[in-house]
């Protein structure tokens, strides 16, 4: 009877997301506008572009500067974090990036240590680039690539995977749990000695305006823009819509709920309980000034979108 109620309760869930006329932050800093400047300065140096991407949004967020300014070389589209993501619509992704006009793409894991599909990057890159024009590089045996992105995507991890997979070396490029760890363009990175290859990183560049509110706030939940430009408690209550309209509940069980729910601030509250997380305040009375315990609701947030994005709440695809 108690399950049959919860499943009764889950169909009056919320369909769509108010976002109360919010405006998501945009967020395009200064050195994502000389990265871009340094991107099309290289190019004359490059004979693939590979755009890396979070596998989670694979349409969603992708920069539409990248097409308009770099798309002059091959291109390889990398969609990463494929242990967070759901894969279960691969074909119909492929199909509809197909339709957009991308035939190159490669699923990938760079965090793992073995990832097949990384061993595969090297022979589909070479492939797709002698396969083309090399304008004035025909004379060079040497392959010189570069890595682009909007943040957080894991651009350095890739070039740390290539580097681990080719040249079994350690990390030549740092990496970062948050957007904005890559401020510049690096010099070349070689990731692998037959054929000679080498990587430009590259910082993380957003488009100057984001298409839609909704693709923001997956670019958000997915840490692509910093937290506390949207809002925590907007990042949170998006996440709650969006694991409950895809039927997932697996917060239930992590956080010791009765039952699915569509209020964000009920289930913060218990989130904060469960893991001790409240704070004291003063409350003023009618007789004076008292100290009252409340759940801290901004750190319980920070806590269910990072058990989000370490993969804690299942693999999920927003797009």
């Amino acid at each position: 009877m108690k399950l049959y109620q919860a499943l009764r309760n889950v169909g009056n869930f919320r369909t769509v997301f108010d976002f109360g006329g919010r405006d998501v932050a945009h967020w395009f800093p200064g050195h994502m506008a000389k990265g871009l400047r340094q991107m099309k300065a290289s190019l004359k140096s490059v004979d693939c572009i590979i755009e890396i991407h979070d596998a989670r949004i694979p349409f969603s967020g992708r920069n539409p500067v990248f097409q308009e300014s770099l798309d002059v070389r091959p291109h390889l589209l990398v969609l990463n974090k494929t242990d967070l993501t759901d894969l279960s619509n691969k074909q119909k992704i492929l199909k509809t990036l197909e339709k957009k006009g991308v035939r190159n793409v490669l699923f990938t894991d760079c965090l793992r240590q073995r990832d097949e599909n990384i061993k595969r990057l090297v022979p589909m890159v070479v492939e797709i680039i002698e396969s083309t024009p090399r304008f004035n590089r025909d004379e060079n045996t040497n392959y010189c690539l570069m890595v682009i992105g909007v943040p957080n995507v894991g651009k350095s991890s890739l070039i740390n995977a290539l580097r681990r997979t080719y040249l079994k070396k350690g990390r030549a490029s740092r990496v970062g749990g948050e957007p904005g760890i890559t401020k510049a363009v690096l010099t070349k990175i070689q990731v692998c000695e037959r054929p000679i290859m080498h990587l430009l990183d590259t910082p993380g560049v957003l488009p100057p305006k984001i298409e839609s509110v909704e693709t923001g706030m997956k670019l958000a939940l997915c840490g692509t823009i910093l937290d506390h430009l949207v809002g925590e408690d907007v990042i949170a209550d998006y996440l709650l819509y969006s694991l409950n309209r895809l039927g997932n509940f697996s917060y239930v069980e992590k956080y010791s709920l009765q039952e699915p729910c569509d209020d964000i601030k009920d289930v913060l509250k218990r989130i904060a309980v469960k893991l001790g997380k409240t704070q004291r305040v003063k409350a003023i009375t009618g007789v004076g000034n008292i100290t009252i315990t409340v759940p801290n609701y901004t750190a319980a947030a920070y806590d269910f979108i990072r058990a989000f994005r370490k993969g804690e709440l299942g693999q999920v695809m927003l797009d």
